[in-house]
C-alpha cells in the first residue's frame, strides 16, 4: 500500500496531502490573506508565504493521516503550470524530502491533477469522459481517454472564465477574492435582469475578453446615469454576469459532448465551486441524459489531494523523475 506525500504550491495556496493506497487521508490547505490588500495575487509575496507555510502544512498532513515521515514511499509535487516563485518552494521541498529519505519523486501537471480529482472517492467517471476545467488562469474542455491520456479539444483564446469573474468583481468594487462574493450576491438576484453578449467563437474554444469589456461599459454607462447603480442592483448584476459566464461554458460543453457522443461529463477547477455553474451543469445533464461529476468543494480549488491521487496513479506506473527536475511556469498539458 504505497504512501504518497503530495505538495501543491502553484499559486497562493500552500497544500499538503497524504494518500495511502489511493485513499486520501489528509488534505491541508493554507490560504494566503496577504494579497487582499492588493486586489490580486502578488507573486513575490506568494512565494515568501509559501516558505512560511510549507513545513507546518506537511507536518499537519502527516499528523492528520497518522503517518510518519519514515512511512512515506514517494513525494508527488506540482511541477507546473503556475507562478515560478511559488512552484520553486514546493519543488525544492519535495526534492529535499525525497533526497533525505532516499525515496522517488513524482512530478504532476497541475491541470491534469484537476481532472484526476474525480478519482478521489467512489463516484468516478468512466473513460472516455469530457472534463470542463475552469479556473482563474485556464478554461479548457478536455477529452480524457485514460489517467494520463488527455487531449485539450477546446480552450480560451484570451481571458479565462475565472479572470472574467475577478475582473467583474473589481469593476463592481468588491474586495479580493471576488468570485465567492459574486456567487453570494447572485443567489439573491435575478439572473435575467440584464443581458450580456455571448461570443460567437467557432469550434469548442472560448473567449471572455469581449464579455469583460461589455460588462465594463455597462457599469460605466449606468453609473454615469445613477451613481448608486451598483449598490442598488448588485444582486441582479452578479446573477446576470454569473449566468452568462455559465451559459458560455455549458453551451460549448454541450456542443463537444454531442460531437463526441460522450455521456460522462465532469467539472473541475476553482470556478467549479461556483453555485450557478454547478447547478447549470446538473440541469443540463438531466436534460441530456448525462452522468455528471463534480468534485467535493475542497477538491475544486487548488489542493494537494488532487496532486496525491495523480501521484498515486503515476507511482503504480513507475513514472518517477530525477533530482534535476525544475519547476515550469508554463507546462504542456
Amino acid at each position: 500500500m504505497p504512501v504518497i506525500l503530495a505538495i501543491e504550491s502553484s499559486c497562493d495556496e500552500t497544500s499538503a496531502s497524504v494518500c495511502v493506497d489511493g485513499a486520501i487521508l489528509s488534505n491541508i490547505i493554507a490560504n494566503q490573506t496577504i494579497h487582499e490588500a492588493y486586489g490580486g495575487v502578488v507573486p513575490e509575496l506568494a512565494s515568501r508565504v509559501h516558505q512560511q507555510n510549507i513545513v507546518p502544512a506537511v507536518q499537519q498532513a502527516l499528523f492528520n493521516a497518522k503517518v510518519s515521515k519514515n512511512d512515506v514511499d514517494a513525494v508527488a509535487f506540482t511541477r507546473g503550470p503556475g507562478l515560478l516563485g511559488s512552484l520553486l518552494v514546493g519543488v525544492s521541498f519535495a526534492k529535499s524530502f525525497a533526497l533525505a529519505k532516499n525515496i522517488p519523486l513524482i512530478e504532476v501537471n497541475h491541470m491534469q491533477a484537476h481532472v484526476l480529482a474525480h478519482f478521489i472517492g467512489d463516484n468516478k467517471p468512466a473513460f472516455p469522459f469530457l472534463c470542463l476545467t475552469v479556473s482563474g488562469g485556464h478554461t479548457q474542455i478536455v477529452l480524457v481517454k485514460d489517467y494520463f491520456d488527455m487531449e485539450v479539444i477546446g480552450q480560451t483564446l484570451d481571458d479565462a472564465a475565472g479572470e472574467a469573474m475577478d475582473k467583474t468583481s473589481k469593476i463592481l468594487g468588491l474586495p479580493y477574492p471576488g468570485g465567492p462574493l459574486i456567487d453570494k450576491y447572485a443567489r439573491q438576484g435575478n439572473a435575467d435582469a440584464y443581458k450580456f453578449p455571448e461570443p460567437q467563437i467557432p469550434g469548442f474554444d472560448f473567449s471572455f475578453s469581449g464579455l469583460k469589456t461589455s460588462i465594463l461599459y455597462f457599469i460605466r454607462d449606468n453609473v454615469a446615469i445613477n451613481p448608486d447603480f451598483i449598490q442598488q442592483n448588485i444582486n441582479d448584476i452578479c446573477a446576470s454576469v454569473e449566468k452568462r459566464i455559465a451559459t458560455i461554458l455549458l453551451h460549448k460543453l454541450e456542443k463537444a459532448a454531442d460531437a463526441y457522443g460522450i455521456k460522462d461529463i465532469a467539472l473541475a477547477g476553482g470556478v467549479s465551486a461556483n453555485t450557478g455553474l454547478r447547478q447549470g451543469l446538473l440541469a443540463l445533464g438531466e436534460k441530456k441524459g448525462w452522468r455528471c461529476f463534480i468534485p467535493a468543494m475542497q477538491y475544486c480549488t487548488d489542493n494537494a489531494a488532487m496532486i496525491a491521487i495523480a501521484g498515486y496513479h503515476k507511482y503504480l506506473k513507475g513514472e518517477f523523475t530525477g533530482q534535476d527536475v525544475a519547476p515550469l511556469a508554463r507546462m504542456p498539458f
